[in-house]
């Protein structure tokens, strides 16, 4: 049975600033000390992933929409362009700016332009970044843990999975009841 789920995220971004030094260590220790492998990570992090996003309606929120920028690739233009029956230039120049990644574009605006009521308003063309939030369902957890650190606090899906995977992995040590 899993404990409360926190979705305050103004003591998510308390509890992100006051654990920034906790969450630091336990990626260190997932990287270099953990016996677990990263496939044994991935299962136990998707397992956490499935039973806390359950219990989250990400529409209640909306964080990720308001806090970052997603980043567009070629597909996600077109579809953005032809959904809203405007060319893909016209999209790029009244949404987008270059991203940092070579031949990519994010929003130019925080929040999202198609944030509504913490809703996407143009939900079926959403950019692959969007559809893939908050990433956690991938393979590779442990080569993608400065992310996660960062969304810890602008995301209460993955906050609570951190918290659960250091609580089974870290604080009790009780690596086999954990896979």
């Amino acid at each position: 049975m899993m404990r409360n789920i926190e979705t305050d995220l103004e003591k998510i971004q308390a509890l992100a600033r006051q654990k920034e030094e906790e969450n630091w260590e336990f990626r260190s220790f997932l990287k270099g000390f953990c016996p677990l492998s990263p496939e044994e990570i991935d299962r136990l992090v998707h397992k956490l992933n499935r039973e806390v996003s359950s219990l989250i309606d990400c529409t209640k929120c909306g964080n990720c929409c308001r806090k970052m920028k997603p980043v567009l690739n070629h597909s996600d233009i077109e579809r953005f362009a032809k959904g809203l029956n405007i060319s893909v230039a016209q999209f790029k120049k009244q949404y987008l700016v270059k991203s940092d990644e070579k031949g990519k574009f994010c929003f130019k605006t925080e929040p999202c332009p198609f944030l509504s009521n913490n809703r996407c308003s143009q939900y079926l063309l959403r950019p692959a970044d969007c559809r893939s939030f908050p990433h956690l369902h991938k393979k590779g957890f442990v080569f993608r843990l400065i992310n996660v650190i960062e969304n810890y606090a602008i995301c209460p899906i993955v906050f609570n999975v951190y918290e659960r995977l250091k609580s089974k992995l870290w604080h009790r040590g009780k690596i086999d009841e954990a896979i």
